[in-house]
């Protein structure tokens, strides 16, 4: 089956959603999904102080190194990836591997539209509505047998299609790597998007699925993954082992805990230029910390950044 027919006949309703170009969030984070959709379905939009991201600068506008440091970069040169056919490699500690195709993980999901902000450690943000599934779904579908602490992802790495990763300036051990505590990976907010604005996920955006991660800096959000591996063991992350002092592997955004290089205190939402830079206070768990400080109410949010 064509992944684009596919998607496309999966986003069906979701025109009214996207008419409103509200979010469904307060100053303290995401609002009851259920009661949003349920809003809409009734024929009333909810009114939020977030405007989505316009879909010009949120397909313009990346980081994905592999083909290119430029933000415009992906966008002109993403396309060389190839999307179909797309597998995911599944494996575990002592596990079997199986691989699973992209479209038989779709029949099996219900896809839905959310809303999130997504903060870059760069200080800028969007305000993006994603559509695709829980995490927490495909885990529970991949049914990886055992209580693993850790789900570990890796980009797809194809070196004569991803320029970026040819480029003799580049610092990346490719893959790309990221990772999440089991019990992150299972939070309702965690997601699997495959595609925004209604339409099939950009290949600059991350396509055919990426994750996003709401409550933590963009970069723990991986795209195209490739492969997902359960384990005990905490992995690595790729910006660990670029710079361990930089960037740790929690990366959940906290304005009072600065980059070594700049302050995180606030951020420019895109839209910005020099004459209006839309500069914004960022907030403690990029607004969602209702439904996700309990995971570290314990954890020393400073060392453990």
């Amino acid at each position: 089956m064509n992944r684009r027919q596919f998607v496309k006949r999966a986003v069906g309703g979701s025109a009214a959603l996207l008419a409103a170009q509200a979010v469904a969030s307060n100053s303290s984070g995401l609002r009851d999904f259920d009661s949003y959709v349920s809003s809409k379905k009734s024929g009333w939009a909810v009114e939020a102080p977030d405007v989505l991201t316009p879909l010009e600068n949120v397909t313009n506008y990346n980081n994905f190194y592999e083909f290119g440091m430029d933000k415009s970069d992906p966008a002109q040169y993403a396309s060389a990836m190839t999307l179909d056919p797309w597998s995911i490699r599944v494996s575990s500690d002592g596990g079997k591997t199986v691989d699973v195709q992209f479209e038989d993980l779709l029949r099996a999901m219900d896809l839905e539209e959310r809303i999130y902000r997504l903060r870059c450690v760069e200080a800028w943000s969007m305000v993006i509505p994603w559509l695709g599934f829980p995490l927490a779904d495909l885990i529970r579908w991949l049914d990886p047998q055992e209580n693993y602490r850790f789900v570990h992802f890796q980009t797809r790495y194809t070196r004569s299609e991803m320029r970026g990763t040819r480029s003799f300036s580049s610092v990346i051990d490719w893959p790309y790597q990221e990772a999440l505590r089991m019990d992150e990976a299972m939070n309702t907010l965690s997601f699997i998007a495959v595609g925004l604005y209604g339409k099939s996920l950009p290949a600059q955006n991350g396509a055919p699925l990426r994750l996003v991660v709401p409550w933590k800096y963009g970069f723990k959000s991986i795209k195209s993954i490739a492969s997902i591996h359960f384990t005990n063991r905490q992995p690595e992350t790729s910006w660990q082992a670029i710079a361990p002092h930089e960037y740790g592997f929690y990366a959940n955004v906290n304005p009072e805990v600065d980059h070594p290089r700049w302050s995180q205190r606030y951020e420019r939402r895109l839209p910005s230029s020099l004459f209006n830079p839309n500069r914004i206070p960022t907030q403690m768990f990029n607004g969602y910390g209702e439904y996700v400080a309990d995971l570290y109410k314990n954890l020393n949010l400073r060392r453990y950044y």
